[in-house]
């Protein structure tokens, strides 16, 4: 007898109701319907094409980007008792066949595959030999084009709807601004009439953005006095700064490791099963690495240097506190930042409209970067969301910056770019303002321009943040021909002439901040530390043997809740959120043995 997709929620996967609007997604493609589903890391979206996949006749099918992605999927859900596989690189051909074989023999419930292997002939011969119950496609951004991740064989995943034109297909994402969701929809063709955005917002992600100082200094003041022990992120945008910074952090006592694009398969493999698999892990890494990770327990994200686009930011900061946990988006910025990605952009081997398109992205972050009012506010305002009070969670919100009648000193900052010819970026710019006696400032002649010395007053640090925020403001423009020079745009008119004044936000320099009061590594009582820490050594011990990651065996989340409910036998443990059939007969009496272990000590 079939299950409806509410047993399959409750009696396989452990969850006593949807959350959110899993439900009415689930439905949806239950009934035949081609869907679109945004929805933010961590906010359930699997479930949405798995339940589908058990309770549909046939094969459900999953176009993933990565293979990391495809196993941890595969023995999240063999764990829970599907017979799931995937066809990718990793297999050899006998492995390859066994899979196919099993496939045609309708043993199969869930197959996972990379795009490259999906649009080949041979899979899609095997495919129409067998029901198909749903197509997925994760990390559905990546069909659009201007999508961050665009990967071009996503493209020609038009071909589900062309070969199985009667099989629904359900594309998510965690992130996708309207452009991006109409071409996708577009081009898988999905029905207008079943788009589920769920909304964007991460209420446990603090959000900090820091001006760059010493950013290392400000990285391991952030680690040691906050993060200690956690696992997490670290985010850098070359190859050679990855490696150096997992060195420097692996020589400052933390278990850091390195991941890019340019490691050979088999290291990056291994250090992103270590970070998965073990406690406490720090992954310096390009924007190669992320991706559809499933670890729930990343407590931080930090980017040492500033993302090309809020679509990118918002992806990568995602992917902590999946668990709901409290965690932290922390960045670090500069004007070298903005100049060294605009160089890149103007390098690109895309058409102008894609470079505009792109410009724009990037200066949506730097004004993320320069904002005085609540990041979370702009950041969902991007992506058409309304928070209509501040968060009360971001850097903004906690500590509100201050503002200065900056109009005078804009004037002489822009009048300086104008007599400078426009040739120049910020640094010669602000040279001049300062009065400096340097070669280039006399071989130039700038030393008797009228805006020589003019900004005396003010030092390089603040007539930096000037110049960054004329350029968020719109009134300066970067040229793009390489050499990062300042222009102005119509926009300094109003200005120049003195019919307009204009607030900044004040420059403070930074400083180390205060250590955090809030309990990143377990939110468990002091007098529950012992039993959480057999249960975590326990789940460590389950998943070795398993050759998983821990959360696979059971959630932080989960454990947690099994402190606080106390089971005491099988009914009681099955209450446990995430505790499905499967997994209270595999590691029920292991776990209540514990539990009573503890209780019985307490009492």
């Amino acid at each position: 007898m079939t299950q409806t997709s509410l047993e399959i929620l409750q009696h396989t996967f452990g969850y006593d109701a949807f959350r959110g609007r899993q439900g009415d997604i689930v439905d949806a493609v239950v009934e035949g319907q081609n869907a679109l589903v945004v929805m933010p890391t961590g906010g359930g979206k699997s479930l949405c094409f798995q339940i589908p996949a058990l309770e549909r006749q046939g094969m459900g099918v999953v176009v993933s980007p990565l293979i990391a992605l495809m196993q941890d999927q595969v023995s999240a859900l063999s764990a829970l008792g599907v017979n799931a596989a995937f066809l990718n690189s990793s297999l050899d051909m006998y492995q390859l066949n066994e899979i196919e074989e099993l496939i045609r023999a309708g043993e199969i419930h869930i197959l996972y595959v990379a795009p490259e292997r999906l649009v080949q002939p041979r899979t899609i011969e095997l495919l129409k030999a067998v029901q198909i119950s749903v197509f997925a496609i994760d990390e559905a951004h990546c069909v659009a084009q201007w999508g961050h991740d665009f990967r071009a064989d996503y493209l020609r995943l038009n071909v589900l709807a062309q070969v199985f034109p009667h099989v629904p297909r359900v594309a998510l994402t965690a992130t996708a601004d309207s452009r991006t969701q109409e071409e996708i929809v577009n081009r898988l063709q999905l029905d207008q009439n079943a788009q589920f955005i769920c909304g964007f917002d991460r209420p446990n992600i603090e959000y900090r953005i820091r001006l760059k100082a010493n950013p290392r200094k400000q990285l391991l003041h952030f680690l040691s006095t906050e993060q200690s022990g956690s696992a997490g992120i670290v985010y850098c945008l070359s190859r050679r700064k990855v490696d150096d910074v997992a060195i420097w952090l692996k020589g400052e006592g933390f278990d850091a490791l390195p991941y890019h694009a340019g490691m050979p398969a088999r290291d990056r493999q291994q250090n992103q099963a270590r970070f998965l698999r073990e406690e406490g892990v720090v992954m310096v890494a390009t924007i190669a690495f992320g991706m559809g990770i499933d670890k729930p327990n990343v407590r931080f994200v930090a980017h040492l240097d500033m993302p090309k686009s809020i679509e990118a930011y918002y992806q990568e900061t995602g992917r902590a506190g999946r668990d709901g946990d409290a965690s932290t988006a922390l960045m670090f910025y500069g004007m070298e930042d903005v100049v060294k990605l605009t160089q890149m952009l103007a390098k690109s081997e895309g058409n102008e409209q894609h470079k505009m398109h792109e410009r724009q992205r990037l200066n949506a972050v730097l004004g993320l970067c320069e904002m005085t009012a609540c990041r979370r506010q702009a950041l969902l305002r991007y992506f058409g969301e309304v928070l209509e009070t501040g968060c009360g969670n971001c850097d903004n919100c906690i500590n509100p910056p201050a503002t200065w009648d900056a109009t005078e000193a804009v004037r002489k900052a822009l009048s300086c770019v104008y007599r400078t010819g426009q040739r120049f970026g910020a640094a010669h710019v602000i040279d001049v303002l300062r009065g400096s006696e340097n070669e280039k400032i006399r071989q130039f002649g700038h030393n008797s321009l009228s805006t020589y010395g003019l900004g005396k007053d003010l030092s390089v640090d603040v007539w930096r943040s000037v110049f960054r925020q004329l350029m968020v403001l719109g009134h300066l423009d970067i040229d793009v021909g390489g050499f990062g020079s300042l222009l102005l745009t119509e926009k300094c008119r109003s200005i120049l002439r003195g019919e307009e004044s204009i607030q900044l936000s004040e420059y403070i320099k930074t400083k180390p901040e205060r250590k955090s009061s809030k309990k990143f590594v377990a939110d468990v009582a002091m007098e529950d530390q012992a039993l959480w820490n057999a249960m975590r050594r326990c789940r460590k011990e389950l998943a070795d043997e398993d050759n998983v990651p821990p959360y696979v065996v059971f959630s932080d989340a989960t454990l947690k809740e099994m402190i606080v409910k106390r089971p005491m036998n099988d009914s009681e443990f099955l209450c446990v959120s995430g505790v499905g059939d499967k997994k209270l007969e595999k590691y029920g009496e292991i776990f209540l043995e514990l539990i009573r272990e503890y209780e019985y000590q307490d009492s």
